[in-house]
């Protein structure tokens, strides 16, 4: 279990975002979650110098379409990062593993083959309540921490390509 707030952070160490193009694909599944993880990125994104015209959102019927939706925008959506955004709750059947590792394992794989980043911002909890916390709640909000991640990904790579 987190014992961080996902959302407390030191803003100066965020690179500014001006000028940046962000994708996020977003889980239509458990909007009562996925719709905050939206709300929290979209404006820590903007919070840090990203222009409203330069996010795209995009979204996907569950979890598990969230990698392939990722692979489209970065191929097609002319963006410099990709923030996945779902919630997988734990069930009383094996459904739970296998959508959290087929999603685990497809981002980590379009990682390592696109040029472009893939930022994942996927809650895997074992009850409502604990996503709960973690979109807004007392641990913060992982859709903040996914846009900050996206931000010092783009950064790390415009420093690469200098």
């Amino acid at each position: 279990m987190a014992t961080k707030n996902l959302s407390t952070y030191a803003p100066e160490t965020v690179p500014d975002a001006s000028g940046m193009r962000f994708g996020v694909v977003c889980s239509e599944w458990n909007p009562a979650i996925t719709d905050r993880l939206l709300s929290g990125a979209v404006e820590t994104l903007k919070k840090h110098g990203a222009s409203e015209d330069a996010i795209s959102i995009y979204h996907v019927p569950g979890s598990f379409e969230l990698t392939f939706g990722a692979q489209q925008v970065a191929k097609y959506g002319d963006v410099d990062a990709v923030i996945v955004l779902g919630c997988v709750v734990r069930g009383g059947t094996p459904h739970f593993d296998y959508v959290c590792q087929g999603v685990t394992h497809g981002v980590a794989k379009l990682n390592s083959e696109l040029d472009v980043p893939v930022i994942f911002g996927i809650l895997t909890t074992d009850n409502q309540e604990q996503a709960e916390a973690r979109a807004g709640g007392d641990l913060g909000n992982k859709g903040d921490e996914a846009a900050i991640t996206a931000i010092k990904m783009c950064d790390f790579i415009w420093r690469l390509k200098k």
